[in-house]
């Protein structure tokens, strides 16, 4: 195992994770919610460690083997979330790590799960830093990382198979992992400026539209407001939250096949999207006569 090679790799994926600091930092300054200063620092911090890390491991930079990609994959779920705690706790000074860390893991890992109230109260780029967590996670630090790290010299096919559950990474979309890990994130980035417009074409304000595309996408629950949805009260909002999520719930490598090849028959072809849609109907039509036996 080259341990070096993949702190080396893992300061890259730092250093791009500090980057992406910069969408929240943006809607602080744009919104003067007054936490801009906690994106700088939290940015500034995450990029110095990356340097760091970066500069003691720079000659260790080689390809990994897929044991390697493994641990590497372990070591960024373990250490992300650290940092994604930096913007929560220099802003909400009464927040512990532990609640921190855990409002960062499970924005990460896209579980939706939160330990803070008042969102209703929060900075609005606070909210979005949540969302956008979910959003990263969603599809994938790793799968973002893969499609980036060649530019920098640094090939991604074994952190393309480690991250990856399904049979997907076995089996190339291009011909390249790098022009596959861009087709599915170029699908996974239309669709959520897609999910946005919907929601602000339902009644949903700019901020609040962005933010819940976000977690519409990655699935997560996270909301700008303590009620979540039944702040709004609107079917109309809750009908393009059911739309979206049932697209993101599908195989983005299915959703990339059908756009790359223009036809619809990749999903027809696909057993798991099979699957899952006869699920979601009997489901729907089961849970629909009960309501009707109910009511009767």
């Amino acid at each position: 195992m080259r341990l070096p090679a993949v702190l080396h790799v893992l300061s890259l994926v730092l250093l791009l994770f500090a980057g992406s600091m910069l969408v929240p930092l943006a809607f602080s300054w744009a919104y003067t919610d007054g936490a801009h200063a906690a994106y700088a620092k939290a940015m500034g911090l995450t990029l110095l460690a990356g340097a760091v890390l970066w500069a003691a491991t720079r000659r260790g930079g080689r390809e990994l083997q897929v044991r390697d990609g493994f641990l590497l994959v372990a070591l960024v779920w373990t250490v992300l979330p650290a940092f994604a705690t930096l913007p929560l706790m220099l802003q909400l000074r009464e927040l512990s790590f532990t609640d921190a860390f855990f409002e960062a893991v499970s924005g990460l890992t896209a579980s939706g799960a939160t330990v803070l109230s008042g969102l209703d109260r929060l900075p609005p780029s606070l909210n979005i830093w949540r969302g956008f967590m979910i959003w990263l996670g969603g599809m994938g630090v790793i799968v973002l990382a893969v499609a980036i790290l060649p530019l920098l010299g640094v090939g991604g096919s074994q952190l393309f198979k480690a991250e990856t559950p399904t049979p997907t990474k076995d089996s190339k979309l291009t011909p390249r992992i790098a022009e596959t890990a861009k087709g599915l994130w170029l699908i996974y980035f239309g669709l959520t400026i897609a999910c946005a417009l919907a929601y602000r074409w339902a009644g949903m304000h700019w901020l609040d539209a962005v933010m819940h595309a976000f977690t519409t996408m990655g699935l997560g629950g996270f909301s700008t407001h303590d009620a979540s949805y039944a702040y709004w009260n609107s079917p109309r909002i809750e009908a393009v939250a059911i739309v979206f999520m049932l697209l993101a719930a599908i195989n983005f490598a299915t959703h990339f096949l059908a756009w790359h090849r223009r036809s619809l028959r990749a999903y027809r072809v696909d057993p798991e999207a099979k699957v899952f849609l006869a699920v979601l109907v009997v489901s729907a039509l089961g849970i629909a006569a009960f309501l009707v036996w109910k009511g009767a």
